[in-house]
């Protein structure tokens, strides 16, 4: 009977995890949604800056990290080289973008 009741108590925590998960992504579909032209426009403008530089790209979601040099900036998305290759990130889901910290010796230091 008790590994009856485990079992219970893991399916409905699996349930609850992905209740959570399903709530997260429709918050950042609503987001993107209701995004308007001028706030698209906004950091459009601020990632051309950062043309040449390596940055950090973080994501809505808070999951994911992107870095490398940035080559392109073009109506939606950020084209970023990194070890040679290249990759696309929607702009829409890009929430901070900033260059790559140094230490005081120029070297780079440990993104946390």
């Amino acid at each position: 009977m008790d590994s009856f009741h485990y079992i219970i108590i893991v399916v409905l925590l699996c349930f609850l995890f992905l209740m959570l998960q399903r709530q997260k992504l429709a918050v950042v579909k609503n987001r993107i949604k209701h995004k308007k032209g001028k706030e698209r426009l906004e950091m459009l403008e601020l990632a051309k800056r950062f043309i040449g530089k390596e940055c950090v790209i973080s994501s809505f979601d808070g999951n994911h990290n992107f870095d490398g040099i940035i080559k392109e900036v073009s109506n939606g998305a950020v084209l970023i080289e990194k070890d040679g290759k290249l990759e696309a990130i929607n702009l829409d889901y890009v929430i901070r973008i900033r260059e790559y910290p140094l230490n005081k010796k120029g070297k780079k230091r440990a993104i946390v």
